[in-house]
């Protein structure tokens, strides 16, 4: 298994969006399983032909994202993905519910704007 990726220097997207969209969607897709040993930040950087800034900002957006997780000095790695979205999804929900709260809407309505909203998300 070979991590595919390219940079366009010719983009309007900056090359660290570039790199942290490819690698998540290669995570996603299943393309990079989970447990993939990602090269290190400047091998990868060499390779791509970045400075290593450049992939280091992308590792941290994608450690943050849940998609990657660090282990030390035993390299950086995909994580589970349905951890990472499991994750995602309560720090959301708790996040939501702490606002419809302070804005003082009852539980009712609270709930019925997460219907909606799922609702709309998901009946296309």
């Amino acid at each position: 298994m070979t991590l595919r990726i390219s940079v366009d220097a010719r983009s309007t997207t900056a090359p660290y969006e570039q790199l942290r969209a490819q690698i998540s969607e290669s995570a996603r897709s299943g393309e990079l399983p989970v447990g993939y040993k990602l090269p290190t930040v400047r091998g990868l950087a060499e390779d791509l032909g970045l400075a290593a800034n450049t992939v280091a900002k992308a590792y941290k957006a994608l450690e943050s994202d849940g998609v990657i997780e660090t282990r030390g000095r035993n390299g950086t790695f995909v994580a589970a993905a349905s951890d990472a979205a499991s994750r995602l999804a309560a720090t959301a929900a708790a996040a939501y519910a702490t606002e419809a709260h302070r804005l003082g809407l009852s539980r009712e309505e609270a709930e019925a704007a997460v219907r909606d909203a799922l609702r709309a998300a998901y009946d296309d």
